[in-house]
């Protein structure tokens, strides 16, 4: 099917609006039978199948975005809704520091925060050239400050330990501190960081072998995330799942571009596709995972690495469920990692264990 274009800015506002409430009404649950062709698969046929499944969507313009925000992004008590400004109730000083009214806030100049919202590319275009269809895919592109947009700039998203500059909702920006790059990133509040993982995983799978000439980035090559961020992807999505927000969002843009976001509507689509030893590049990039034995363990624990690592030249990484990370001890004998788990809560960990451009990654339950 090829793509089409929806001529949104050609409908009168008020009327595009209720037309959009009314298509969320329509779509609002996954089609049956939607991920059928998906059944029974795993990585990358997993990842092919649901591409299928969602390519060739109507294009809603860049300039409808504007009039799409008004039911895909707007929070309960009808302002917008900016994940990059938002800070939700039931945290620690859930008040936003400032909201957005639609229409009337749209940016426009800025110098300062709370000035206007424009259109957030997640990934950002430059990555893609800013090319069609990838320039104007509502789900990627959200309202948010143009002040923090501004900050954000094209930089990857990470952890940020000694942030440079920290935005009003606690956004920060700085040196990456998540294993395997130590570039500039941008960290996003832990209350919305599934919803960029999610997102990422579907412009991975959206765009999967339609990424000819993209240019890339530190954290992509075409449309599939560098080892380092793919890891960080599915911590982000593990430690922050799937919350109402991105399920009317989902349904709402389902409405208006006919197809969906799978990673909302099955999270687990993303641990069949990337959680096993499936490749994201070169040889040298290639993501494994390992067993640990005893597994679960209570003081120590041991892992078997692949043959051809050298020798001191390892980084090891726990990080917790609850986002906790520490750098657990450990000794090598030839082609075994003793780990030091004593001092570790109990619970389930991952591990991440970096070596020159590849990554590898296990899991251990401490009793």
């Amino acid at each position: 099917m090829k793509n089409s274009v929806l001529p949104w800015f050609s409908v009168p506002k008020t009327l595009l609006v209720i037309l959009l409430l009314l298509a969320s009404r329509v779509y609002s649950q996954i089609p049956q039978g939607y991920y059928d062709p998906a059944n029974g698969k795993t990585g990358v046929s997993l990842q092919a199948a649901l591409h299928t499944i969602i390519k060739g969507h109507t294009i809603i313009s860049y300039a409808g975005l504007w009039s799409a925000y008004y039911t895909t992004d707007d929070k309960p008590n009808g302002k917008v809704w900016d994940m990059y400004s938002d800070i939700p109730n039931g945290t620690p000083n859930g008040n936003p520091p400032y909201s957005f009214t639609f229409g009337s806030d749209q940016c426009g100049n800025y110098s300062v925060e709370g000035d206007c919202y424009n259109r957030e590319h997640s990934w950002p275009k430059s990555w893609f050239n800013d090319t069609p269809p990838m320039n104007s895919d509502i789900f990627h592109i959200y309202p948010t400050d143009g002040k923090v947009n501004g900050m954000r700039d094209n930089y990857p998203y990470g952890t940020v330990a000694s942030p440079t500059w920290t935005s009003l909702n606690g956004s920060k920006l700085g040196t990456c501190t998540w294993p395997g790059y130590t570039g500039t990133v941008f960290e996003p509040i832990n209350e919305y960081k599934g919803d960029f993982a999610r997102t990422y995983f579907y412009m991975s799978t959206r765009y999967y072998t339609e990424d000819s000439g993209w240019a890339g980035s530190p954290a992509t090559t075409g449309s599939q995330l560098k080892p380092w961020a793919l890891q960080l992807m599915l911590h982000w999505s593990s430690v922050d799942p799937v919350s109402q927000k991105e399920i009317d969002r989902n349904n709402t843009v389902y409405g208006m571009q006919h197809n969906r976001n799978p990673f909302i509507d099955h999270p687990e689509y993303a641990y069949l596709i990337w959680g096993n030893p499936v490749g994201t590049g070169e040889p040298a990039s290639i993501s494994y995972q390992l067993k640990v034995y005893p597994n679960p363990a209570s003081d120590r624990c041991s892992i078997m690495l692949p043959a051809g690592i050298p020798a001191g030249n390892l980084q090891v990484l726990a990080l917790s469920l609850t986002g906790m990370n520490c750098t657990p001890a450990y000794s090598r004998h030839d082609n075994t990692l003793d780990l030091n788990i004593q001092s570790l809560p109990q619970g389930i960990y991952f591990l991440l264990l970096t070596c020159d451009t590849a990554v590898f990654q296990a899991k251990v339950v401490k009793e």
